[in-house]
C-alpha cells in the first residue's frame, strides 16, 4: 500500500488549508491509501529556523517524507506566495528530498488574485527538489471553507474540485516509477459567481 503525506505550511491553529489537505486526505483513505499529516507548526521553532535537523522532531518529519510515496503539500498563500513556515521546512530536506515521489500541490487564499502561487511559487521548488511528478494543483478560496455550527467543511463545487484533483493525484501515485513529469497547466480554480 502506497503512504502519502500531507505537509501544510499554514501557522494557524484553525486553518483552512488543513480543512483542505484533510479532506484530500479522507478522499485518498477511501480509495485505499495509507495516510499521514505533518502540520509544520507543530514542530519546535527553535529547532526548524535553526536548521537542527538532528533534533527528534524534526529528524521525525523528515524521515516521515522520506518514506513516503507521494505528498500532499498544501500552504495558505501569504504575500504571493507560500508561507515562511513551509519554507523553512522546505529548505531542511536535502536536494534530492522528493525524489521519486508524487506530489500534489494545494494553497488557499482570499483572492483569485493569488491563483498563479502554484505554478510560479510552490511547483518550481517542488520540482527543484526532485519530485518525480508533480501534478495539477487546486487552489480553494478561503469563502469555500464553510466552519462554524459542526465539522468544517468545503462548498459542493470546491469539494468536487478537489476531489479530481486528488483522484489524478492517486493514479499517477499508482502507476509508480516514470521519468520526472512537471504538468504546467495553470491549476483549476474552484469559484462561483455570485
Amino acid at each position: 500500500m502506497s503512504r502519502v503525506l500531507a505537509l501544510t505550511g499554514s501557522p494557524s491553529l484553525h486553518s483552512r488549508t488543513d480543512v483542505v489537505a484533510d479532506h484530500a486526505l479522507r478522499r485518498l483513505a477511501h480509495a485505499g491509501f495509507g495516510t499521514g499529516h505533518l502540520a509544520v507548526r507543530e514542530l519546535p521553532a527553535a529547532d526548524l529556523l535553526a536548521a537542527r535537523t538532528g533534533q527528534p522532531e524534526v529528524r521525525r518529519a523528515l524521515a516521515a517524507v522520506a518514506e513516503a510515496d507521494g505528498l500532499v503539500v498544501a500552504t495558505p498563500v501569504y504575500k504571493a506566495s507560500y508561507t515562511g513556515l513551509l519554507k523553512a521546512f522546505l529548505d531542511l530536506l536535502p536536494q534530492d528530498g522528493l525524489a521519486g515521489k508524487t506530489v500534489l500541490p494545494l494553497a488557499t487564499g482570499g483572492s483569485l488574485a493569488h491563483v498563479l502561487t502554484l505554478d510560479y511559487a510552490l511547483r518550481p521548488v517542488l520540482a527543484a527538489l526532485g519530485a518525480r511528478h508533480v501534478t495539477a494543483g487546486r487552489f480553494v478560496l478561503d469563502s469555500f471553507v464553510e466552519r462554524g455550527g459542526g465539522p468544517d467543511r468545503l462548498r459542493p463545487e470546491a469539494e468536487l474540485d478537489l476531489y479530481q484533483a486528488v483522484d489524478e493525484f492517486a493514479g499517477a501515485l499508482r502507476q509508480g516509477p516514470a521519468p520526472v513529469v512537471v504538468t504546467a497547466a495553470a491549476p483549476t480554480v474552484a469559484t462561483t459567481t455570485p
